[in-house]
């Protein structure tokens, strides 16, 4: 009875195991997905803010490549215009509100995402 009890815990903490380690890869992968969803449209594939949609807007979409430029842009100032759009931030209003389609896991996701574009 008691290996019996042995084996059961062991099972349960591996199933908790993995659903602690699986998160993590799938929300990396829900990342990539958001980007290509939400934001490659206008920013591109790779970030460089040459989307298929770039030339139709009043103002470039933003290069996500200029590490210049976005180490100048802070995670609260990156978070709420993606959440609230361009104009939440003084920016033009051609970026869009996310808020209906991202939640703040999601969004927090996405912004680690865009950042390794000036780490790779």
């Amino acid at each position: 009875m008691a290996s019996k009890l042995a084996v059961v815990g062991l099972a349960s903490a591996l199933a908790i195991g993995l659903c602690i380690v699986r998160p993590a890869r799938a929300h990396a992968q829900d990342a990539s997905m958001d980007f290509k969803i939400y934001c490659s449209r206008c920013h591109g594939e790779n970030g460089k803010g040459d989307g298929p949609d770039a030339g139709t807007l009043k103002t470039p979409p933003r290069n996500f490549t200029d590490c210049a430029t976005m180490s100048k842009i802070s995670d609260a100032t990156m978070f709420k215009a993606i959440k609230d759009g361009g104009a939440a931030v003084n920016l033009p209003n051609d970026m869009p509100s996310w808020s209906a389609g991202l939640d703040d896991d999601e969004i927090h996701g996405l912004m680690a995402y865009i950042r390794k574009f000036c780490k790779q």
